[in-house]
């Protein structure tokens, strides 16, 4: 599946709302916030889940850290997005582990939080 620009979380209001209102899973390497989405809003014509990647220098190191970290994040979540309901708002914070272990893991870890998400969806 694609991660279209479309799927963005681009609004500051956007994403603090999952963070604020949300259900938040800890996946060791990272954290998953999720807010879902109000079916009756009609602003917002998305199809499929639509997320943000944090990754602060406190948290995860200097700018390689960083993206490498969210490079990551945004390739497990292209690939497993379909294990998501299609109207729910995520916000991923990466942790300085993220950039470090390895791909497999951090992939599982997020298909376990999927599951805690949502587990009439996830296989």
């Amino acid at each position: 599946m694609d991660y279209r620009p479309e799927q963005h979380l681009r609004r500051q209001s956007e994403i603090r709302a999952p963070r604020e209102q949300g259900k938040r899973t800890d996946c060791q390497a990272f954290t998953v916030w999720s807010l879902p989405r109000d079916p009756a809003l009609k602003t917002i014509s998305v199809k499929g889940p639509r997320v943000c990647f944090v990754a602060s220098a406190a948290a995860v190191g200097g700018a390689i850290q960083r993206n490498r970290a969210k490079r990551r994040l945004r390739e497990i979540f292209r690939k497993n997005q379909g294990l998501l309901t299609t109207n729910i708002d995520l916000v991923f914070v990466a942790r300085g582990a993220a950039a470090r272990r390895p791909f497999k893991e951090m992939e599982q870890k997020f298909i376990d939080a999927c599951k805690r998400i949502n587990p009439v969806q996830a296989p």
